[in-house]
């Protein structure tokens, strides 16, 4: 019996949270164990990737600055081929799958291909990870807005944010992935008036057994990261 478009899916796009496996959603945790095939990233922790049911298949989609594993266009075909193959597809994400997880592109293709498919969100790691460390956002009279940027350069080109907007000093800022430009980021911040002894933490590994932290100031975060050897993922704020 031949199936139209509209009989494939859903794919569900499920956000595994910033890596300790008791901070997935319940409802994560129900689709996860329902899975026939699950296509995950990098950031998706080992300690998570254990939940997977042992007769599922296990599909590693991860990209690393100028090393992917598969390519953005090849996960969207991936899941367009498991969905008509009438799988039960998990696509697991790090984090949630709408911040910096590119998520909605691939919620676009599903849409094309008439594929149905269901946003499970996730705790972003910006949140996760500071309130598991005991950092907060936003606190009355000191922080009463929070921003988050990546600081991935695309290309290798130059990073395209308004400095002088993100070094408000109302505003606590989250700056996710970007290793290479943190030298770039801290000067920029500082020329735009953010003060170098702002207080700093680099979260390495958040929530994981793995954590690291690096608790500095702005002007010197990007060499007490590298004399730290923190590995990624890393988060600044």
């Amino acid at each position: 019996m031949s199936l139209t478009p509209d009989s494939y899916g859903p794919v569900y796009l499920i956000g595994a949270g910033p890596g300790d496996p008791e901070l997935l959603t319940v409802k994560a945790m129900r689709l996860l164990g329902e899975a026939d095939v699950v296509v995950y990233d990098r950031l998706v922790s080992d300690e998570i990737l254990n939940l997977v049911p042992k007769g599922a298949s296990r599909i590693f989609a991860g990209k690393a600055a100028d090393k992917h594993h598969l390519i953005q266009d090849e996960i969207n075909e991936l899941l367009v081929k498991l969905a008509r193959k009438n799988y039960n597809v998990v696509r697991l994400k790090g984090g949630d799958p709408f911040v910096f997880g590119r998520g909605s592109e691939e919620a676009e293709v599903l849409h094309e291909h008439g594929i149905s498919f269901e946003i499970v969100p996730g705790i972003t790691a910006a949140s996760g990870c500071t309130a598991a460390l005991g950092v907060p956002l936003t606190h009355r009279g000191k922080a009463t807005g929070v921003r988050y940027v990546t600081g991935h350069r695309k290309n290798n080109g130059e990073l395209d944010l308004n400095w002088q907007s993100l070094a408000d000093p109302d505003t606590t800022l989250v700056v996710y992935m970007g290793l290479s430009s943190l030298p770039v980021i801290r000067d920029e911040l500082i020329k735009a008036g953010m003060p170098g002894e702002l207080p700093a933490v680099a979260i390495s590994k958040g929530t994981t057994p793995d954590q690291q932290i690096c608790r500095t100031v702005l002007a010197h975060l990007p060499e007490r990261v590298v004399e730290e050897d923190l590995p990624t993922p890393l988060l600044y704020v």
